[in-house]
């Protein structure tokens, strides 16, 4: 395997709760295989505050997370980009720009816990929740073969990750 870390990309329209989640996780979960990063098509300009709890709460360092536009990714210096996970509805359903390099992308929908509405407990809960489907869905991805698995195959299995399938 090369000692090149995967660069990934997780995007979604505001950019300030599941994006950052998972970017969080992957640069965990990823063991040194992944450098994650994150981006939104109409970025919040902020973290939603339940995000940097959650993620607190479960020791991550947070001074990574900003909420930014996706376009920092199309810029001639900006990292290359091996895989691309939209990880809301909306940005599945956006025109997202052209990757250099031609990324492997798939949809992995998550309710977007920042839209949640009722007690504090429950929106708590909606972040807990979405946090868990993430882990879910990227721990399966990290334990891909990615380098012995032909790309036809990859996108196969990072579609069925997204289906909750695989």
């Amino acid at each position: 395997m090369s000692d090149t870390p995967f660069n990934v990309l997780f995007l979604c329209t505001g950019n300030s709760a599941r994006s950052i989640i998972a970017e969080a996780i992957a640069n965990r979960e990823g063991r040194g295989r992944f450098k994650a990063y994150s981006a939104g098509s109409q970025p919040k300009g902020e973290v939603h505050p339940y995000t940097i709890d959650l993620l607190k709460q479960m020791n991550y360092d947070t001074s990574f997370a900003r909420s930014k536009n996706w376009e920092e990714f199309t810029a001639p210096e900006a990292p290359r980009l091996d895989f691309v996970f939209t990880v809301c509805d909306n940005a599945a359903n956006e025109a997202c720009p052209v990757w250099p390099g031609q990324p492997l992308s798939a949809h992995w929908g998550v309710p977007d816990p920042a839209a949640a509405t009722g007690s504090e407990a429950e929106i708590h809960l909606a972040f807990a929740n979405a946090y868990r489907m993430l882990n879910n869905r990227i721990s399966i991805f990290a334990s891909l073969p990615l380098t012995s698995l032909d790309k036809l195959t990859l996108q196969k299995r990072l579609d069925e990750i997204g289906r909750g399938t695989s």
